[in-house]
């Protein structure tokens, strides 16, 4: 008797010895897997944002013997990269964006000619003042790549260039940043430079610079506005505005620069993508009515649609 309960003793003793190390180990692989789960999810560490999206659209026709009209062939590639990389640490935080576009256009009848030339940099350091508030420095480029023209009945017109013109702009302000698709940066006193680097172009007074001088210096006031967001899974839309007032000439007249790009993901490659951009500058004059001066300011648009390969990452 005294055995049977010595032996059932024991093997109480081992079944709880073995069920508390069974647990020891089940609860050492929880540790275990949590702690690897937290090592690649967690990615509070990062400093560095980056990300964008790069496009290609091709378009292509030929008429032979069409009773309809229309040109004989025609073709156009457009392409477009626009991105951003982001650092953030402490109080610092320093954006930087660019946004180029290119695109041609070729038809029979009328040739070769650009649809589209921009070439658009911005580079913005802040230092955190307050929730959602940053003293911020900016430094912003706008130019083209190539030789520019403006077409009419009697043929075209050489009208731009790379570095003409040329805007840069430092500024001094607040950029207030509620969260990661919008931020407003406000700026009482900003510099521009409009430079007009082409000989030709200059001695015309072209974009308000003396005539054959190549830079205008203008003093003023900046504000400048980005949104982005992904609308769905297959939508996002980005969108930015700028304003500039001119403290020594015509302050009421405001250079405008709103730019706009929708793109709608129709498999991993292929997207729709369209564009709008409206400028308004006081500078800028066109010329009057069977090309008689003095040329006004006018409203400038600019609206792209294709469909073709397209990346974000």
């Amino acid at each position: 008797m005294i055995m049977k309960k010595f032996f059932f003793i024991n093997a109480l003793l081992l079944l709880g010895l073995y069920t508390a190390r069974a647990q020891d180990q089940t609860v050492q692989g929880l540790k275990d897997a949590a702690g690897k789960t937290i090592a690649i999810d967690d990615t509070s560490h990062k400093t560095w944002r980056t990300g964008g999206i790069f496009s290609v659209n091709i378009g292509q026709g030929a008429l032979s013997n069409w009773a309809a009209g229309g040109d004989k062939s025609t073709f156009a590639l457009n392409a477009l990269l626009n991105g951003y990389a982001s650092y953030q640490k402490g109080k610092h935080l320093w954006d930087n964006m660019a946004d180029m576009a290119y695109g041609f256009l070729n038809t029979n009848s009328q040739g070769s000619r650009k649809s589209d030339d921009h070439l658009y940099l911005t580079s913005k350091y802040g230092y955190k003042a307050a929730k959602k508030w940053y003293y911020t420095a900016l430094v912003d480029f706008k130019s083209q790549f190539t030789r520019g023209y403006l077409y009419d009945d009697a043929g075209r017109t050489y009208n731009s260039n790379f570095l003409a013109p040329a805007y840069v702009l430092v500024s001094l302000g607040m950029d207030f940043k509620p969260n990661d698709n919008f931020d407003l940066y406000l700026s009482p006193i900003s510099s521009r430079w409009t430079i007009v680097s082409d000989d030709t172009l200059s001695a015309q007074g072209k974009y308000g610079v003396t005539p054959g001088k190549k830079v205008l210096n203008e003093i003023g006031a900046f504000v400048s506005a980005n949104f982005h967001k992904d609308l769905s899974k297959t939508i996002a839309y980005k969108t930015r505005l700028d304003l500039f007032s001119n403290y020594k000439r015509n302050p009421q007249n405001v250079d405008v620069y709103w730019t706009n790009l929708l793109t709608m993901k129709i498999s991993k490659y292929l997207a729709t993508t369209i564009s709008l951009d409206m400028i308004y500058d006081d500078d800028v004059k066109f010329p009057g009515k069977n090309g008689e001066e003095p040329g006004t300011a006018k409203l400038q648009l600019k609206e792209m649609l294709g469909v073709g390969f397209s990346y974000k990452f």
